[in-house]
């Protein structure tokens, strides 16, 4: 996460910041995912069934795919000097574009496209990002997301 001076954070809005590292989507993560959520349809935990589908084998939930946000965010996010709590604010929109099957490697790209205080010390960030997998061309997933930092 790299740390910045709240009076910088307009030279920051429009800037694409570098991908993360590839993360590898397990069938351990999956099943784990479908525990967490009571989500056990078969295309995301049953092997054997899922390779007589389309897909050819299991796939990740997209909410699963959507959750990585966090883990990703240490990499690409801002933080302002100060800041001594952020959280997830929402959605302005999430679209799920491709399967990511099990074995495949995600990251995710993002840029800041708005930054405001919104009350004293408390500032909104909305980043537009996409999780990529590798080796296709469209993105598991692209969403607009909105995030709020508290600033002592």
């Amino acid at each position: 996460m790299k740390v910045i001076r709240k009076e910088d954070l307009n030279n920051y809005i429009g800037i694409e910041m570098s991908p993360t590292d590839w993360f590898t989507v397990t069938q351990e993560q999956i099943n784990q995912f479908a525990d967490c959520t009571l989500d056990h349809q078969f295309i995301h935990v049953d092997e054997e069934k899922a390779k007589n589908t389309p897909f050819g084998s299991t796939i990740a939930h997209g909410l699963l795919s959507l959750s990585m946000l966090p883990h990703f965010a240490q990499r690409f996010a801002y933080m302002i000097e100060g800041t001594f709590m952020g959280v997830n604010y929402g959605f302005d929109k999430v679209r799920f574009i491709h399967p990511v099957k099990v074995g495949s490697r995600i990251r995710a790209q993002a840029k800041l496209t708005h930054a405001e205080e919104k009350a004293p010390g408390r500032y909104m960030f909305k980043m537009d990002v996409t999780i990529e997998i590798e080796g296709k061309k469209k993105p598991a997933l692209k969403a607009v997301w909105i995030a709020m930092q508290m600033v002592a």
